[in-house]
């Protein structure tokens, strides 16, 4: 576990992060009916474009791409992808300076529950390192249990309702996603051998269908019922997801034995500190309608709400009396 790898991973976390609390920013500034038509929808995008903190966003959200593929090419699947976990907890930080909220107690003890069991985790399992590439092989055996079991998980999801099928679905994108960042992983493999290898690699267009399978999924779990029902799923499933993709693909180890029992421990710290998370303002994107004192709003949403009652006067003029 270099610290190459460890810097590179928590960087794409803390970029993640930034770019969810900038584009949730953006979008709370927007007062938009959400039933827009198609004329509509691209004026919306047209405003949000021009939105510096969507933009931001953005640009952070490309960052966070760069750093994980970095760290994908110099360390192990079985240690990034559960240390991007910590997305939650850069999350946490970065919207409470933005919105100017402070976490409450139970949030605080969440946060160093994940913390603390993403540090048990890792060094209870000391991951290897293995190979920078996989064969053919493995990747059909590993991609057709993984489709078999995101395939039962959305047909199980379907027969669910609320917070059964938004976990359900959770687990699905989060398998998929681990499947992307296993396909990432083979494709920075791959480029010592050339632009000409890698654009010819069937993983690099997986990688694409992969990844929007999984962004798909992830829309499904958020629509069918509430973010503490679909974070757990989402935080655990990735992770351990990729753990055994790291080992059926790419050859790493991690440790087994007595070393189990903490490995245990640190999982369901994780497990319950990302449920812990998920119901906190910073996380969930509801900083901006829960104030601190529900009695007098935060300076923050004084200022939001001046701004959107701007706003309003503003189309009322535009619209004349005879509309």
């Amino acid at each position: 576990m270099g610290a190459l790898t460890v810097a590179l991973a928590l960087l794409a976390a803390l970029c993640n992060a930034s770019a969810s609390v900038l584009q949730r920013r953006a979008a709370a500034e927007d007062e938009s009916d959400s039933r827009l038509d198609a004329r509509q929808a691209v004026r919306w995008l047209g405003r949000l474009l021009r939105r510096p903190y969507w933009l931001a966003g953005a640009g952070m959200l490309a960052l966070a791409s760069v750093f994980q593929g970095s760290a994908l090419a110099t360390g192990s699947l079985s240690v990034v992808q559960p240390l991007l976990t910590s997305e939650l907890l850069f999350t946490l930080v970065v919207g409470s300076v933005v919105f100017r909220r402070r976490p409450d107690r139970r949030t605080w003890f969440a946060f160093v529950s994940l913390g603390a069991g993403l540090a048990l985790f890792l060094v209870a399992a000391s991951p290897t390192a293995g190979r920078t590439t996989a064969s053919g092989g493995a990747w059909l055996v590993a991609c057709g249990v993984v489709l078999a079991v995101v395939t039962a998980l959305v047909l199980a999801g379907r027969l669910a309702r609320g917070g059964p099928r938004a976990a359900l679905y959770g687990l699905a994108s989060a398998m998929s996603f681990a499947v992307t960042a296993a396909l990432i992983k083979e494709v920075v493999g791959r480029f010592g051998q050339g632009p000409a290898a890698v654009l010819g690699h069937w993983s690099l267009w997986a990688l694409a269908v992969a990844g929007l399978i999984g962004f798909t999924l992830l829309q499904a779990a958020f629509r069918a019922g509430s973010l503490t029902a679909s974070q757990p799923a989402l935080t655990l499933g990735d992770a351990l997801t990729s753990v055994a993709l790291g080992w059926a693909l790419f050859g790493e180890r991690i440790g087994l034995g007595v070393r189990l029992v903490p490995e245990i421990i640190g999982v369901l710290l994780i497990g319950a500190g990302s449920l812990g998370l998920a119901g906190a303002p910073s996380v969930s994107g509801t900083w901006d309608t829960v104030p601190d004192d529900p009695a007098e709003p935060a300076d923050g949403q004084r200022r939001d709400g001046q701004e959107r009652q701007v706003r309003r006067q503003r189309q009322e003029r535009q619209k004349g009396p005879h509309e």
